[in-house]
């Protein structure tokens, strides 16, 4: 069924609105992206001078994947963008890297502060069991969508 010129002109213009909507949430991402890795540089350079070598190895593993993140996050953008239509794939992607971050930053965090017998760790170890689960859900269902869009 054709729609009437009024109506195709109007979802023309909604189309083009949201790709445009895009395509600046995009270029906000990268520039977070950008300013997010030069402070990492910067800091970093100041707390290896400093002689704070456990400080600049938590602060670039925490940065750098949250950096990939939002790289992960514009690339979905920049594709949706140019095919407009979503995949499940990049978020799940976005996700297991969200969660190896967690779980770096944690374990790292929790070397300083915790020894064995603080109830604490404890908290510690069930978060990191479940964050170790979501990976690993995260994995069968980036495996399961490929299955599916093989068929």
């Amino acid at each position: 069924m054709a729609l009437n010129p009024v109506k195709r002109d109007a979802y023309r213009i909604l189309q083009a609105t949201e790709t445009v909507i895009y395509l600046f949430a995009g270029f906000l991402i990268a520039a977070g992206a950008a300013i997010l890795l030069l402070t990492t540089l910067l800091e970093g350079v100041e707390n290896l001078v400093a002689g704070r070598y456990h400080e600049v190895a938590l602060t670039l593993l925490d940065r750098v994947l949250l950096a990939l993140m939002l790289a992960e996050i514009l690339y979905t953008l920049v594709r949706f963008a140019r095919e407009g239509s979503l995949e499940a794939t990049p978020f799940l992607i976005i996700g297991i890297i969200a969660a190896v971050r967690r779980v770096l930053v944690l374990t790292a965090e929790a070397v300083e502060k915790f020894d064995l017998s603080d109830p604490a760790f404890m908290a510690v170890l069930a978060e990191l069991g479940l964050l170790a689960l979501l990976v690993v859900a995260f994995a069968l269902a980036i495996r399961l969508v490929k299955s599916l869009e093989g068929r």
